[in-house]
């Protein structure tokens, strides 16, 4: 441990249960209080008793307003004239312009340009003013810590401060309140300040309680900090929401002193996770809120027979996104496929190769012809169908029967 850590170690932390607590009463009647559900499907799946918490209900769609809206209310009169501003991938900017707007406090917000659309044109409908600064979280924070000064707003930060935290540790208040059995939370993290809010409120109720975090493996900034690791921090990650590089100054405090492990899942997981709760809680989270799931996914064998609870954290993704996600999903599941087959150039071809499709009672989608840039003789053709499914199973048997008749056939595969 290095002399900074240790005298971070000793300091101590920026709040405590009863703020929490005392940030509950002071949302209350403004903020919906989310329903905790055990998935029966999902724990019969993963073998343990799965509580998902549906923060993706509330009405800007994620827990964010929770910390905002604690943060506004306790600015001064002075403070609330001039107007507030704030860094944000999308979901503080959204809970902030709401509840400014309620408040009558005037909200700017700078956001990535990656920042997906629908998060931008819902904080622009929230009454915010939206400046698009920089492809990351790290350059729009800096370019609202300029405009701050320039303009002479209270800068409100997405993770980082005290109040925000407080205001996130609300929501394992409730989850604990209504499902006391849990006894493992897996808590996503970014910059961190749900941790910490919701780490102190689970210690404070339930000191044995297992909390884990996560991060997508492209960002591992709080997952370096806690394990002296070195990975690399960048790229386009599905779980934009906790795409952050640097962790907070003091949420990093809390993780390194609450936090029983971090763990990191892929891109892959997340997908699948986002695509498992659609289909099986008929519930839309974007990736971060996704984050949880893929993490029980990924280490399953570490939560057998425990009670589980997960924060569905959000529910803002760009519907071609979602699109994206889910018929990448079924490709990989083998319910969806693309098959390149070789032929003669000859009548009928099509033909006989449609009638095995039929005969296997395979749906098919689209048809497309390669004659030109292929390295096949000038009379052959490769020819790609794209292909409905019932199952992996149903896939094979159709790849089998194209066989026998003398076809060569390859899947293409998704990543």
């Amino acid at each position: 441990m290095n002399s900074l850590a240790k005298i971070e170690s000793a300091l101590p932390l920026p709040i405590t249960v009863d703020d929490i607590l005392a940030a509950r009463t002071r949302i209350a009647g403004s903020i919906v209080k989310t329903p905790t559900l055990i998935s029966q499907t999902l724990s019969t799946m993963l073998g343990c008793k799965v509580y998902l918490k549906f923060e993706n209900l509330q009405f800007t769609a994620a827990y964010k307003e929770r910390g905002a809206l604690n943060r506004l209310l306790q600015l001064d009169d002075a403070a609330k004239a001039k107007g507030v501003i704030a860094a944000s991938a999308g979901n503080h900017a959204q809970g902030l312009a709401y509840h400014g707007k309620r408040l009558g406090v005037p909200v700017t917000i700078v956001m990535p340009t990656t920042t997906p659309t629908v998060k931008v044109t819902q904080t622009q409908g929230h009454g915010a003013t939206v400046v698009q600064y920089g492809e990351k979280f790290d350059d729009a924070y800096a370019h609202a810590r300029l405009l701050e000064v320039e303009q002479g707003l209270t800068f409100i930060h997405p993770f980082d401060e005290p109040d925000i935290m407080a205001g996130q540790g609300t929501v394992a208040l409730e989850m604990l309140e209504d499902a006391p059995e849990i006894d493992t939370l897996i808590i996503p993290i970014g910059g961190g300040g749900l941790f910490s809010g919701m780490a102190t409120a689970a210690r404070a109720m339930k000191p044995d309680i297992r909390l884990v975090g996560v991060q997508a493996e492209l960002y591992p900034s709080m997952y370096d900090f806690i394990k002296g690791a070195d990975l690399a921090c960048d790229g386009d990650t599905l779980a934009e929401g906790i795409a952050v590089k640097q962790p907070g100054e003091l949420t990093r405090r809390f993780v390194e002193r609450l936090a029983d492990d971090v763990l990191l899942v892929d891109e892959r997981r997340l997908e699948e996770a986002l695509s498992l709760l659609l289909q099986i809680e008929k519930t839309v989270v974007e990736g971060a809120g996704a984050a949880g799931l893929a993490a029980l996914l990924t280490y399953r064998d570490q939560f057998v027979g425990r009670n589980v609870g997960l924060i569905l954290t959000g529910g803002n993704i760009d519907t071609r996104l979602l699109a994206n996600v889910l018929l990448r999903d079924l490709a990989r599941s083998g319910r969806l496929a693309r098959l390149r087959i070789i032929l003669q150039d000859r009548p009928g071809a099509l033909f006989h190769v449609a009638k095995i499709f039929d005969q296997e009672a395979v749906n098919i989608l689209e048809l497309a012809h390669q004659r030109i840039f292929t390295n096949l003789p000038a009379k052959g053709l490769s020819l790609d169908v794209e292909c409905e499914t019932r199952d992996r199973a149903h896939l094979q048997r159709l790849i089998a029967a194209l066989g026998e008749a003398g076809y060569e056939v390859a899947p293409i595969e998704v990543a």
